[in-house]
């Protein structure tokens, strides 16, 4: 079965007093997930707002990153198909032998 979907995201940054936040939006037609991430200057080094950029956006997409897995997670509990013990599997390619 092929399918192709569009899921949309944006990504929004303010910046006030050497503080960047970013927030990141998910919409992937039947819901939405929202990533948040925060970056501060010291002020002792140099004014940079692409780098705070950076570092917050990174920080939302992150956030968001984990909220979507933890959404897939339930998902696989809900069709019997979540991981066989308490503890989570890690994620990725599986270790040989499993």
């Amino acid at each position: 079965m092929a399918r192709t979907l569009e899921w949309k995201v944006r990504m929004f940054l303010s910046e006030e007093d050497g503080t960047t936040k970013a927030r990141v939006d998910l919409e992937t037609g039947s819901t939405t997930l929202t990533g948040h991430g925060t970056a501060r200057c010291n002020p002792q080094d140099p004014d940079v707002p692409e780098i705070g950029d950076e570092l917050a956006a990174s920080r939302a997409m992150s956030d968001l990153a984990r909220k979507l897995m933890r959404v897939a997670d339930r998902d696989l509990e809900s069709v019997g198909a979540g991981p066989a013990s308490a503890v989570p599997a890690p994620y990725g390619w599986p270790e040989p032998g499993r």
